[in-house]
């Protein structure tokens, strides 16, 4: 039996790479029954892509397909158009990452499907939407990060915008496209109808600016990239120590600063008028910073962590993933889990999250093999015959 909170929700994943994969995989990973579709012979690009490949194996693919079914299918030919329609009438949910245009050209649009299975709840996640003179434009998820007004803030002021290191736009429209099907999901339960989630990748990067666009069009300001500090917010920043590693300090609400002040033996800090408030800091936030850092540079990191949390200050180490996997906390909470892989033995990820007391989300397997759920699907759900489906496998439909 299948675990987790959305255990009786059966969702088709439709599409390829990150975007709509990811909101298969955060569906999948609280119970649904994810049954992803993927091109014969060929499957999903996912599967060849990762900056490590062991033997030629994908590393990302086991994260991004977990708690899956795999199934082939060529949508680009009228018989695997007939069979998407046939298994839409017990699906709750179906996720699709084309461009705007290509479901209708295969006689899979809404309006078709929705005629079908009227609960049906559609979820399409593009780069620009579903309407508007961008909706044709191909739109990767770094294009939506810079028309969403992320990259422009990212980085250091004295470079060209940089990248966040992962791929953040498409998972950004992911979790969004994810809170969608579940809103529709609950709207059905008044409505007794699906319809239809429009996630766009720039959409859901813009979501995140917080004030950014009232910040312009009320007092003409313009956030820049400002590297490591949040501007006028001090102290606020990563400090070195004196075994030359990095530690990031957040003390800029005014009490937890005077801990600071006192954990430097400087409680005259906390006292001086260029530091004594929130506003006062910010204004002398280089200078404070560097009052700070003179501290921290005589303080091998261990101490100063220990120190640091001793006082109430909020401190955090700059983690890598060898870090994370040796923590302490990490371990204790389960946050990074082992999974068996059929190549690999047992490899490590991280879990679900986030944590429901009652139905909680789990990692039941990793990424499956191409089509490795074709005779399930093909012959549980829709009951075509083994001489039927060896049919089809010789025709190239799956």
């Amino acid at each position: 039996m299948r675990e987790g909170a959305l255990s009786d929700l059966r969702v088709i994943e439709m599409g390829q790479l990150l975007a709509g994969p990811f909101c298969g995989q955060l569906l999948a990973d609280f119970g649904a029954e994810v049954i992803k579709i993927e091109p014969p012979g060929v499957g999903d690009p996912m599967r060849q892509w990762g900056r490590e490949k062991p033997h030629g194996k994908s590393l990302w693919w086991p994260v991004v397909a977990r708690n899956k079914k795999s199934v082939t299918l060529n949508l680009r030919t009228e018989e695997g158009q007939q069979m998407v329609r046939d298994l839409i009438a017990s699906t709750d949910i179906l996720i699709e990452n084309f461009r705007p245009g290509t479901m209708e050209r295969w006689n899979l649009g809404y309006d078709v499907l929705s005629a079908i299975n009227p609960r049906l709840v559609m979820v399409r996640v593009t780069g620009f939407g579903q309407t508007g003179p961008y909706s044709s434009r191909a739109g990767y998820g770094a294009i939506g990060e810079a028309m969403g007004g992320l990259r422009y803030v990212v980085g250091d002021p004295s470079t060209q915008p940089s990248r966040m290191g992962i791929s953040i736009g498409d998972e950004l429209a992911a979790v969004h496209a994810c809170m969608g099907a579940m809103f529709a999901i609950h709207a059905r339960e008044r409505t007794g109808r699906g319809q239809i989630v429009d996630s766009a990748i720039y959409e859901a990067v813009l979501n995140m600016m917080e004030s950014l666009v009232t910040e312009y069009d009320v007092a003409g300001y313009v956030r820049e990239r400002t590297g490591a500090i949040l501007p006028n917010v001090s102290p606020s920043n990563v400090f070195d120590t004196a075994d030359g590693k990095l530690l990031l300090i957040a003390a800029n609400q005014d009490t937890v600063f005077k801990r600071l002040a006192e954990a430097m033996g400087r409680p005259d800090l906390a006292e001086d008028a260029r530091y004594a408030t929130h506003s006062a800091r910010g204004a002398h936030q280089a200078e404070l910073d560097g009052i700070i850092n003179d501290w921290t540079r005589t303080v091998p990191l261990d101490a100063l962590e220990a120190l640091m949390n001793e006082h109430g200050v909020p401190c955090g180490l700059i983690y890598k993933a060898e870090d994370m996997i040796a923590d302490p906390h990490f371990e204790a909470r389960e946050a990074i889990v082992e999974v068996d892989h059929p190549d690999f033995g047992k490899i490590k990820m991280q879990n679900v999250a986030p944590r429901l007391s009652e139905t909680p989300g789990s990692v039941r397997h990793v990424g499956p093999g191409l089509g490795e759920h074709n005779d399930y699907v093909y012959g549980e759900v829709l009951g075509l015959s083994p001489d039927k489906r060896a049919e089809l496998r010789d025709a190239g439909i799956i």
